[in-house]
């Protein structure tokens, strides 16, 4: 169960300066702490596990006498506090190559929220990531998977997708039932398919090192030394993520993406990922990663649409 507390803030004016720009500062803290911050009635209120709430409330304390003392806080100064309180180094803002071995494509994190996402997937066995379409959920896992392939520090790759239709039932498409799953699954193999040459996916696949299979095929599995990626993760419901979470075997990272303003869940029904966030928040070894707007990387217009079906950009809405 999440513990909470309180630091005073004197003057709430400054929670933008000192949460940072696109909340920056409080993803790093719920990155590698595990602990949620909200500024409520001019109190930080904390929520997350006892040993992550006092640290975090330390440094708190010191971004708060910085931020008084030079009137701004950057993020490398951030992270300084973080390992010192800590006693674990930084995350580096290098963004660097992916080692996926790839004669031509180069993969690296290309916005400040992909390289905290990345760098959370290497530093832990357990990341969820949530974000809106575009921003490398999907991609920078199976990159990061390739390169702990590749690295040998795995001996398999699993990719996992809910099979749930977004208005169109399984049923009427055509084919048998490997056909009707492979839409589903095809997003996985795209991103896989641009790391690997074709040859070696082919390979790969008939000896069984990557497997892309829907989300009911993981029942009553173990998988040791493997990396699993759940992508789509809010098309789960509760049960379905408690039964592959529980898949994680010795020796291996699991990945959960998704993006909770796209769930097609019948009406009523809760959730996975919005589950599994709010009821693991603050436990060692579980990093959550939040990306925005700002890390999308597709199309310029994906920025822009994302922004319009934002319910807090409606007009009347209250948004900013």
């Amino acid at each position: 169960m999440n513990a909470e507390a309180s630091v005073n803030l004197a003057d709430p004016s400054v929670a933008p300066q000192l949460f940072g720009p696109q909340d920056q500062h409080l993803k790093l803290l719920r990155t590698q702490l595990g602990v949620t911050v909200t500024l409520r009635d001019g109190q930080l209120r904390l929520s997350g596990s006892d040993t992550g709430i006092k640290q975090t409330a330390e440094i708190l304390e010191k971004m708060i006498a910085l931020l008084g003392k030079q009137g701004h806080l950057g993020r490398e100064e951030v992270q300084q506090m973080i390992g010192t309180v800590t006693g674990v180094s930084p995350v580096s803002s290098n963004r660097d190559e992916l080692a996926i071995a790839h004669p031509i494509r180069k993969i690296r994190p290309r916005t400040e929220g992909q390289n905290v996402y990345v760098t959370a997937i290497r530093q832990h066995d357990m990341t969820f990531c949530v974000g809106p379409a575009g921003c490398g959920k999907t991609y920078l896992a199976v990159a990061t998977a390739v390169e702990a392939l590749k690295s040998r520090q795995i001996r398999k790759i699993v990719l996992v997708r809910p099979a749930v239709e977004a208005g169109e039932s399984l049923g009427f498409l055509p084919g048998d039932l490997q056909a009707k799953l492979n839409p589903y699954l095809r997003p996985l193999l795209d991103a896989l398919n641009e790391m690997v040459e074709y040859d070696q996916v082919k390979f790969y696949m008939e000896q069984d090192i990557i497997e892309v299979i829907p989300l009911a095929y993981m029942r009553g599995r173990t998988l040791n030394q493997a990396f699993i990626i759940l992508d789509e993760a809010q098309n789960t419901t509760v049960a379905q993520m408690k039964m592959f979470l529980t898949r994680m075997g010795e020796g291996s990272k699991i990945v959960v993406s998704g993006d909770t303003s796209q769930v097609d869940l019948p009406a009523g029904v809760t959730s996975g990922l919005k589950d599994a966030i709010h009821r693991l928040s603050g436990i060692p070894g579980i990093a959550f990663v939040q990306l925005g707007e700002g890390d999308i990387v597709r199309h310029k217009l994906v920025q822009q649409i994302v922004r319009a079906y934002d319910p807090a950009q409606r007009p009347g809405s209250g948004g900013r």
